[in-house]
Order: structure tokens, then sequence, then C-alpha cells
């Protein structure tokens, strides 16, 4: 049975690019005296101190509390993410933690997605909003698969249109709809679902559990991350560990032995990031040589060792010339061809 007060139905948000204003839209439609709890992950940049809170309590009169550890999950209240930290639930409330990113984000919105699909079933209902590249479809699959309910906003009205059209394509949705018209979605389902509750069965995918249990613990060996699919040829840009494949319908993933997660488009943006990287400290090393040895064989001819100097320039001139070339990848404006980020 409930404890009292205990939400029965929870609402996750997951949005990025051009997320506040769609926030706010979505919360100043939302019936203050709903009977559901919120939870809000939107993409925030780990340095960063965030204000959301603040910004969505002058949209709604629910109120706005920005997610610690262990609070109660409290019907008609919305908790929104905290900077460098994944939020979550279980049966217990809201749970905050520093797991492994996910799609290269903490906040990740799959994170909360899943744990939401996890802990309450069918009585979890998942939103995309506006954002870029593709985080949240995933979580919107296991909300799915545990018989929850998918919306996602037109992405012809979204500011960044990859996000909410990932979902589209991955994952069968429920409704897509402008950002007011899901926000009037959500009252009637909270209405409807009321009465078929008990109706729908709660079997639980065992992958989910696992993923799960890695961003709560960041164990991942010790939570079975080997047993979610088959070793790829890949490893991960973060720790370089070996990526584990996971496919769920035509969503194919990847997670690494430490925790990291990627989709298809985090994982190339990841290692196109790390090739840059590459680069770019060869071109340094490239210069640092070049100049070491002009400055040795300027000390080798004022110490009249002719040959050693010229020795020294010649090999200098041989690593400019390779240098060259090299620089024009760096600065090659086609060379990272990335994917579409809406």
């Amino acid at each position: 049975m409930d404890k009292p007060g205990k939400a029965r139905k929870v609402v996750v948000v997951g949005t990025s690019a051009g997320g506040v204003d769609a926030l706010q839209q979505f919360f100043e439609v939302i019936d203050p005296d709903t009977q559901a709890a919120f939870l809000v992950v939107m993409h925030i940049p780990p340095q960063a101190r965030s204000n959301l809170d603040r910004i969505l309590s002058r949209a709604t009169r629910l109120p706005v509390i920005a997610a610690y550890e262990d609070q109660a999950l409290k019907p008609g209240t919305v908790y929104v993410a905290t900077p460098d930290r994944h939020l979550m639930l279980d049966a217990q409330g809201v749970r905050v933690t520093r797991g492994p990113r996910e799609c290269r984000a903490r906040p990740a919105i799959d994170v909360l997605f899943r744990s939401a699909a996890v802990a309450y079933g069918h009585n979890a209902i998942g939103v995309v909003l506006t954002g870029a590249l593709d985080d949240g479809t995933a979580g919107l699959w296991a909300i799915k698969d545990r018989n929850g309910f998918a919306l996602v906003q037109d992405p012809a009205e979204a500011m960044h249109s990859s996000m909410p059209q990932s979902a589209i394509d991955h994952v069968k949705v429920d409704f897509v709809a402008p950002v007011r018209l899901l926000a009037e979605r959500i009252g009637e389902l909270v209405s409807e679902r009321a009465l078929t509750q008990a109706l729908v069965p709660d079997a639980v995918n065992e992958h989910l559990v696992i993923e799960n249990r890695i961003s709560m613990s960041g164990k991942g060996l010790e939570e079975g991350v080997f047993g979610l699919g088959k070793v790829s040829r890949y490893t991960c840009p973060e720790c370089h560990g070996a990526l584990v494949e996971i496919k769920e319908g035509r969503i194919i993933r990847f997670r690494c032995h430490t925790g990291h997660a990627y989709s298809l488009k985090t994982l190339i943006g990841a290692i196109n990031e790390s090739v840059d990287e590459g680069l770019w400290d060869v071109l340094r090393a490239l210069e640092e040589r070049i100049l070491l040895l002009r400055q040795m064989a300027e000390l080798a001819s004022e110490a009249g060792h002719t040959a050693d100097a010229a020795y020294c320039l010649e090999q200098a001139d041989r690593a400019h010339a390779r240098l060259e070339p090299l620089r024009e990848v760096v600065l090659d404006l086609d060379i990272f061809g990335s994917p579409a980020t809406g």
C-alpha cells in the first residue's frame, strides 16, 4: 500500500538545447492540483550554477525544488536535476548520484527515464522535448518496455528537433504534439491511469535493472555490464575500456565496464573530439620539436660545431615539411562531418 502522500504516478521530462522556454510553456499548462510528481532533467554544464528551479517556479503554482538525495516523492511537486548529478528515483523516493556519464551528459535523461521505468512501470509517463542529438531515446524505450506512456514534442515546433525526432524514429511513441498540448494530455493521462493502474503486468527487463544499478552505484563490472550484450570492436573514449553493444528494438547503444554509456551519435561525437585533441597534441609536439632543434642548431653553431648545427637545422626543416599537411587536416572544416544536431 502506498505511503500517505506518496506519488502514485510520475512524469519524467527530458530536454536539452532550447529547453528553458519549452519547460516554461509546459508547466504553465500543468494543472496545479495534479496528483503526479514531475522530475526534470535538462543538460547543464558541470561547472554551471543552475537557476532552473527558480525559473520554473515563476511559470507554475506547483512547488519546484532542486533535487537532493532521499527526498520523498510527493504528488504535485516538480524536482529539477542539479549540475553534475544524475537525477533518479526508486521505490523510496528521489535519488541523486554521480554515476558514470551517459550520452556524454550528467545529468542524463536516459538515466532518469530508466529509473522511472524500473520503479514505476506503467505508472511512468516520459516526455521528450527540444534538444540536440538523442539523449532520452533509450530511456523512453525503457518506459514503453514497461508499459508506460511516451510523449514527444512535435519536432516542427522544437527549437532543436534532433532529440524529439530520434525518439519518434526509434520508439513507439503514444503522442506527438506542441508543448502545450503535451501538458494537457498529461492531465488526461493522470486521471485515466488512476482507473487502470492495476491492470497491466509489471515484468521488468533484467537489462533495465542492471543499467539502473550501474547508474546508482557506478560499478559496471560488479553489476553485470557484460551481460548486457556482446563486446564490441570499440573502446570507451572516456576511460578506454571495452564497450558492450546493447540492442533495444531499433536502438543500438554502448556501455563500458566502468559504466559510461553512449548512443551511436554521442559515440561518434566523443571519438571526433578524441581525434581532434590527439591531432592538436601531435601538432603542438611537432612545433616544440622544431623549436628545440633550431635552438640546438644555434647553440651548436655558437660552439663552432657546424656539422651538428647543420644536422639539427636539416631535422627541423624535415619536421616542418611534415607539419604543414597535418595542420591542413586539423583546420579542415569537413574532416569531422558530425551527425545532425537539430
